[in-house]
């Protein structure tokens, strides 16, 4: 039996460990000595503690250089089987903060090094916080679910209990080592690290000032199972062969052409970005069939057939909706990695992109109960019924809960963000859910007191493809572009609310020498409203043009 959640600076000051101050603790070898200490602290529920110093390096992200202080490593095990890791920084780096992040997919790995700007621990330390992640319970690739077979226990640190006892943990670390609690503490994920984002907030609400939720897989088996299931089943043809896939590359290049030219402008500027899907009325693709001159990149009837139901969304055989929307228009240059498989060798681990994995295990270990098991296929699912079969795991996993009042009411701030052009997890569950918690506490106002939200045109999934460098097309918008972390300090700490997030666009081309090239920058306006040209015959290139409506 699981012992309760308590308070971890509470915790930390009957652990056993003389903590030294802050004042006195200037020296490497005091800080080495204090660092060691920390692998003999008895954290109820917790062993295998190591701690080792780490020297100060630069570690690269998204291909940007960060400067990462001096730290204590310190790993451990949490009962059962949470593996996490908690990176304190030499006394004179830290900032007196504490930050932990998410994971993506069906996480297995403590990625306190991912190279990115997310799910990472790179960006906190880089700004001096202590940081802490964990794998969530399980060991494995992050398209693997055999860990969760007939394990009710693993699937519950992987909903919720991972983000609760990394926090424990980490805070007495922290505690411990400097003398003093943290004096803000923050979360940060993307993608399925963004659902734990948001049910951080409402599994602890008090666990955490500041929020930043990327990308959010809110509800999991309607996205995971549901959705991806249709892109895989309706990406066949009458023999069973896949349509579009890395070898029909050209095609995908050609339809984002088509389909920018027809809607970009739909929000009054030509500038290369879709701003927003939802304006795409009806795109006709009929040209791109080439007609009776047919070529390699040319659109067959059944890749038109394909992309309308992409486009069109999940539906049971009555025509009802079963997850918010479809793939979204302008997210064709990020299909390769997430959906069809690409000829870039980079995207190799997933031949067939990285959906069809990650469904195939989720609907075997994780959606039913009881489980389905390993013969079970994509093929089986049956979207009249099994949809409602997966209630439980709904229940368990999902963060779409509109009632976010605890945290509310404990002050906490949540930076969300979304890109329009996600063709993984896709953009409008996370527009349905901002809408249903405004209509939980009433009006825009009352949710701008603790909840923002900026949704991003042109932004991959979480922005993880730098575009122009992955397929040499895009609209040059990545992880790169934007800085949620810095608009959530200045909300939690300087009462500073977000009313937009600059914006950063980068030169497309497949060349390295250029990919970060700045191309144009504005500021984006916090969703309901919309940026938009003050004068539609002004420099659209000019950040000053642009406004708020």
């Amino acid at each position: 039996m699981r012992k309760g959640y308590g308070t971890a600076f509470t915790l930390a000051l009957g652990i056993g460990l003389t903590a030294t101050s802050t004042s006195a603790a200037g020296d490497a070898s005091d800080f080495a000595a204090r660092c060691a200490a920390l692998a003999t602290l008895s954290i109820p529920e917790t062993s295998q503690l190591s701690a080792t110093v780490v020297e100060g390096s630069t570690a690269t992200a998204a291909g940007q250089p960060l400067n990462i202080p001096t730290y204590c490593k310190v790993r451990g095990v949490i009962e059962p089987t949470i593996t996490v890791e908690v990176r304190l920084p030499i006394d004179s780096a830290w900032n007196g903060r504490f930050f932990q992040s998410g994971c993506g997919g069906m996480c297995g790995g403590v990625l306190s090094d991912y190279p990115h700007l997310f799910n990472s621990s790179l960006p906190g330390q880089a700004r001096g916080y202590a940081a802490a992640t964990s794998d969530t319970g399980h060991t494995g690739s992050n398209v693997d679910g055999r860990w969760a077979y007939n394990n009710q226990p693993a699937k519950e640190d992987f909903a919720y209990r991972s983000i609760g006892e990394t926090a424990r943990v980490g805070k007495a670390l922290v505690a411990a080592f400097y003398g003093k609690p943290q004096d803000k503490s923050y979360f940060a994920g993307c993608s399925t690290g963004g659902r734990l984002a948001v049910k951080a907030a409402l599994k602890y609400p008090k666990e955490f000032n500041g929020i930043v939720a990327g990308a959010p897989a809110l509800d999991y088996p309607g996205l995971v199972g549901t959705a991806f299931a249709w892109l895989l089943r309706t990406n066949l043809d009458a023999e069973g062969r896949k349509v579009l896939t890395g070898e029909t590359w050209g095609k995908v290049e050609r339809l984002y052409k088509a389909t920018v030219e027809q809607c970009d402008a739909a929000d009054g500027v030509a500038d290369g970005v879709i701003a927003d899907p939802r304006q795409c009325k009806k795109t006709d693709l009929r040209a791109q069939s080439c007609g009776a001159a047919q070529g390699p990149d040319c659109l067959t009837e059944n890749d038109l057939r394909v992309i309308g139901q992409w486009r069109h969304g999940a539906h049971d055989s009555k025509g009802r909706p079963l997850y918010p929307g479809g793939v979204p228009e302008g997210s064709e240059p990020y299909w390769g990695l997430w959906l069809t498989g690409s000829p870039n060798p980079d995207f190799k681990a997933f031949p067939y992109g990285f959906a069809d994995p990650i469904a195939t295990d989720f609907l075997r270990y994780l959606a039913f109960t009881p489980d389905a098991g390993p013969d079970y296929q994509v093929k089986d699912f049956r979207f009249d019924s099994d949809p409602a079969r997966m209630a439980a795991s709904s229940a368990l996993l999902n963060a779409d809960d509109p009632d976010l009042s605890a945290f509310r009411k404990a002050g906490g701030k949540m930076v969300m963000y979304h890109g329009w052009a996600d063709p993984l997890v896709t953009p409008y569950k996370t527009v349905e859910y901002y809408e249903a918690v405004r209509r939980k506490v009433g009006d825009t106002k009352a949710v701008d007191g603790f909840l923002r939200l900026f949704m991003i045109p042109g932004l991959d999934h979480c922005g993880v493809q730098r575009t122009g460098f992955e397929t040499n097309f895009g609209p040059g918008i990545d992880e790169r572009s934007i800085d949620p972390l810095t608009a959530l300090e200045h909300w939690v700490e300087r009462g500073k609310a977000p009313d937009v997030l600059p914006m950063t666009a980068f030169v497309v081309d497949k060349g390295a020498a250029k990919d970060a090239t700045p191309a144009w920058t504005r500021d984006l306006c916090r969703f309901p409203q919309r940026t938009v040209l003050k004068d539609p015959k002004s420099d659209w290139t000019s950040p000053a043009n642009w406004t708020c409506r």
